[in-house]
């Protein structure tokens, strides 16, 4: 789905409502399961759902009857929004790779802390490469594709696990190149 209302840009780049949203990549869930994973009040978790759901990204997938009470069980509207570089989705990047570098951070002081390697649980890389647009935006759609690839894995294991990625004009300044041949 390509949100293209400002409103769904909106709904969807807040912190608790990218929660939610990233939770129903899981399965369908009610708002006190949302709520108690969040650790957030059902009230709070129930507006953020209605937010997302007036903007088009949730709705109601199926319900139950659970004594007297009629539990909906919400759900994604697309397995994968897209979205245009446009105001309000640039500040997400940033958002995005601040938490990630959180998440790293706690990884490793956990490792540290237990006596442990984060080898094998961790994989962090970066390298900078002056290319044409032309093969960066080959890279990208690649990225993309595995990362899509990666998000329709079946829902198993213990552990739920990250990926990220990002190509971006690096601020490293390479040399300048010569008239010779090879390295």
């Amino acid at each position: 789905m390509t949100l293209e209302d400002p409103a769904q840009y909106r709904a969807l780049f807040e912190e608790t409502r990218q929660s939610i949203v990233a939770l129903l990549s899981e399965r369908a869930a009610t708002i006190s399961e949302l709520a108690g994973v969040l650790d957030k009040p059902k009230g709070t978790v129930g507006h953020h759902v209605q937010v997302l759901a007036d903007a088009g990204l949730l709705h109601v997938v199926r319900t139950k009857k659970v004594r007297a009470v009629v539990a909906k069980y919400w759900g994604r509207t697309a397995r994968v929004f897209y979205y245009h570089q446009v105001d309000a989705v640039v500040s997400n990047a940033q958002r995005i790779l601040q938490q990630a570098a959180a998440q790293v951070g706690h990884l490793e002081e956990a490792a540290a802390a237990a006596g442990r390697d984060v080898e094998g649980i961790l994989d962090v890389n970066r390298r900078d490469v002056r290319l044409p647009v032309e093969r960066v935006d080959e890279f990208r759609d690649r990225l993309g594709d595995l990362l899509l690839e990666f998000a329709d894995q079946p829902r198993s294991g213990d552990t739920t696990y990250a990926m990220i990625y990002g190509v971006f004009p690096s601020e490293r300044v390479g040399l300048p190149p010569t008239d010779e041949d090879g390295p």
